[in-house]
Order: structure tokens, then sequence, then C-alpha cells
């Protein structure tokens, strides 16, 4: 992996630890967190658009484990590093599968966030909160549902706006 690429891609897990440790709005359900509002999760999904399933995954999990030594938010949980991975993994692959990031359009960029969205924060993410901790599914998964309808377009119009102004920028050859 080039130094550039590897700088990018550190810049990415602190910008996610961030905009989730810092700048999100978080709700609190029975003293659990159970609703988090934000952009956290993008630079994971631009990493695994950008740079390949398995940067995306790094930055996802990287971003999770460090940022809970940097801001611990509760006991830690394998279950959500899990989630944060798969968050930018799977539409990495999506898109690696329909042609790569450059080939993409619109549609198919909602596409492959959209469904990388549902898997892991709309479903697994309140099944992991049930199961962990209890909460109702009917207290986390609209909301989810509802936040994710609202983050899904706002990332794919905010990736190909990134990928115009970062042209320059080394992105997946498919690695």
């Amino acid at each position: 992996m080039k130094t550039k690429r590897k700088a990018t891609l550190a810049v990415l897990v602190s910008l996610q630890i961030v905009l989730t440790r810092l700048a999100s709005l978080r709700i609190s359900l029975g003293g659990i967190e159970g609703i988090r509002f934000g952009f956290g999760a993008f630079p994971a999904i631009f990493a695994g658009i950008a740079y390949g399933p398995l940067a995306g995954a790094l930055v996802g999990a990287l971003g999770d484990v460090v940022g809970y030594f940097v801001n611990p938010m509760g006991a830690y949980m394998p279950h959500f590093t899990l989630t944060a991975a798969l968050t930018g993994a799977i539409p990495g692959l999506l898109v690696k599968a329909l042609g790569g990031p450059h080939k993409i359009r619109l549609p198919h960029l909602l596409v492959a966030v959209a469904i990388g969205q549902l898997i892991s924060s709309v479903l697994l993410v309140p099944l992991f909160l049930r199961q962990l901790f209890g909460l109702p599914l009917a207290a986390t998964l609209p909301a989810k549902l509802v936040g994710e309808t609202v983050n899904v377009p706002l990332y794919a119009v905010l990736f190909q706006a990134l990928q115009r102004r970062l042209s320059g920028l080394e992105v997946a050859d498919s690695r």
C-alpha cells in the first residue's frame, strides 16, 4: 500500500472518530445510547467505495476501536466494530461489482450505500442493541430507518462531490 493511500486512510479513520464521537447527536434509551444521528459512517463508506472493500472495512473497524479508546461510550462491544467494518465493506463490494467508483452513476451509488446501511445500521445495530441491552426493536429500528433515509442520499451525493473535487486522489484500482 502506497504512503499516500495510507495517509488518506489514516485521515479518514480520524475523521470517522471525530464525526462519530464528537459531531453527532446521541439519544439515550434506558441509559444506553440507542440512536445516533450524524455522518460518522461516511468516512468508512468513502474509503470502501474509493479504495475498495478492505480499505472501507479497515477504516470502519479502526475508527470504532480507536474511537472507543479516545472517547468510550460504555463497555467495548465487538459487535459494533463488526457493523462499522461492514459499513465500509458492503458499499465497496457492491461498487466494485458494478465496475468501480469511476464508472458508477448516482442511482447505482445510492443502491450500494442503501444496501450497506440497511444491513449494518438499520438491521444489525438494532439487533445487537436488543441482544446486548434488551432495547426493543420497536424503539430503535424505526429511528434508524428514518435516519438512513436521510443519510443515504447525502452520503451518495457527498461521495460524488468529493470524488470530483479530489480527482487527483489515487482511487482504487480494484486492489
